[in-house]
């Protein structure tokens, strides 16, 4: 599973053999978890939360989430690379 990026010791990633969901990433802090919190992408370039599993602090996980949307297309590009496909499936 690739790192993406990491912003304040949260890495951000993809978990391996999720392709046939909708595009998403993982936050954990430290070492990546398959229990990590989940935040959906949206067509529009925002995200949604699906879980906060990490039970990361509100505030924390709203810049998170402002920093993914601001990636939205490097994220989209890595998931195309990872997951080897040229179509991506959205939330919403």
């Amino acid at each position: 599973m690739p790192d993406l990026f990491t912003v304040s010791g949260y890495k951000i990633y993809f978990w391996a053999n999720e392709n046939n969901e909708p595009i998403h990433v993982h936050i954990s802090k430290g070492k990546p978890s398959p229990n990590g919190t989940k935040i959906w992408l949206t067509k529009k370039g925002g995200c949604i939360l699906a879980t906060n599993a990490c039970q990361i602090p509100k505030k924390e996980l709203n810049t998170l989430m402002t920093i993914i949307s601001a990636q939205f297309f490097l994220i989209c590009a890595e998931w195309k690379k990872f997951f080897v496909t040229d179509e991506i499936k959205f939330y919403c």
